[in-house]
């Protein structure tokens, strides 16, 4: 669990499913496949209302980032940057070499995550059979890519 300000954010749970779907709802997101992989999503809570969520889908050793959505009112409070973060933090601990997303309208958001633009055909074969490939999102998404190599030392001068 990490905790910025007054926002919580923590692994999701089976109780969170709705609101995930509404907020992804409200943001035009699809829903396909949330639920099977709810175990590796997070999600930004404040004063107990989810405000963020963001997930993950793992293919063999690659990760699907997913479902980025925070709810409207809290867009710009740095509940997305916090969000995103957590979810690269937990990917390199779990040992992923590489995240891979596809976005209709963040593309100028999440290279300052280090995601750079990618040709579809680039995309690893085994995150090309995802849902979110397959039909779920638009053919016309921008596909990104982050290396997860090894996490830059905390405190270190570069």
């Amino acid at each position: 669990m990490v905790q910025t300000s007054s926002t919580t954010i923590r692994s999701a749970a089976g109780s969170d499913v709705t609101a995930i779907e509404r907020l992804l709802e409200a943001n035009k997101l699809p829903l396909v496949g949330v639920r099977d992989a709810i175990g590796d999503f997070l999600v930004a809570e404040r004063d107990g209302t989810l405000v963020g969520v963001i997930g993950l889908e793992i293919y063999d050793d690659r990760g699907l980032l997913r479902s980025a959505a925070v709810d409207a009112g809290e867009r710009g409070t740095g509940v997305g940057a916090a969000l995103v973060g957590a979810l690269i933090d937990a990917s390199r601990t779990r040992g992923l070499k590489e995240l891979v997303l596809l976005t209709t309208t963040a593309d100028r958001w999440f290279p300052r995550f280090g995601f750079a633009t990618i040709a579809r055909d680039d995309t690893p074969v085994a995150v090309r059979r995802s849902a979110e490939f397959m039909g779920a999102c638009p053919a016309s998404a921008t596909v990104m890519r982050l290396d997860l190599g090894p996490a830059p030392t905390r405190g270190s001068a570069r």
